[in-house]
């Protein structure tokens, strides 16, 4: 895998597009003045927690004896499940209200740092060449671009509307059926050999 496809990869997974109207309902309560203030937080949190992650997930993967293959076979299935959900998402979880001010459930964790980045984190690890500092890099870059479009997210909502983010996650979860199936073969091979 070369370092765009991982940092494309990861920024499918993150779904910031699919994340506008939920991060734009999280943040209904909070004084327009404090929402940036916030947005930030939430965004450099989640930061923290995926290179935590990065840096100490293989760790425990070795801890438990999970080798490479298992990890690309159940990256595979997790992000199948993730695009069928991005292809056919129930209505009204777009349509939810948080009260107050979020603090790092529900915007940090698991909109942006969830299962779905964890996983495609262990998965990218073990690929040949995948370096920790290359990683991070393809990384940072999925995260700034997620960041860019999440602190975008009013005008992203006022501009596309509720259809046209709809549209947006779904061909983006398009992308990542077709991204799952060939995790999933990968690790198939892999084993079989």
């Amino acid at each position: 895998m070369t370092f765009s496809s991982a940092a494309i990869l990861l920024f499918l997974v993150m779904d910031p597009l699919g994340n506008v109207p939920l991060f734009v309902a999280a943040l209904t309560t909070v004084p327009p003045e404090r929402r940036r203030h916030v947005l930030v937080r939430e965004l450099l949190v989640a930061l923290g927690v995926l290179l935590a992650f990065l840096f100490g997930g293989n760790g425990a993967l070795n801890l438990l004896g999970i080798r490479s293959e298992s990890i690309s076979v159940a990256g595979g299935i997790v992000l199948f499940i993730i695009s069928i959900r991005m292809l056919f998402p129930a209505a009204a979880a777009h349509e939810e209200g948080i009260g107050g001010e979020p603090f790092i459930v529900p915007l940090a964790i698991p909109l942006m740092a969830g299962p779905s980045t964890f996983a495609t984190l262990i998965l990218l690890s073990g690929q040949p060449g995948a370096g920790p500092l290359w990683l991070s890099a393809a990384l940072l870059l999925a995260w700034a671009a997620s960041s860019a479009i999440l602190l975008a997210s009013p005008w992203f909502h006022r501009i596309l509307g509720p259809r046209g983010l709809l549209a947006v996650e779904r061909l983006m979860g398009l992308l990542l059926v077709a991204i799952s199936v060939q995790m999933f073969l990968d690790g198939v091979i892999k084993t079989v050999r």
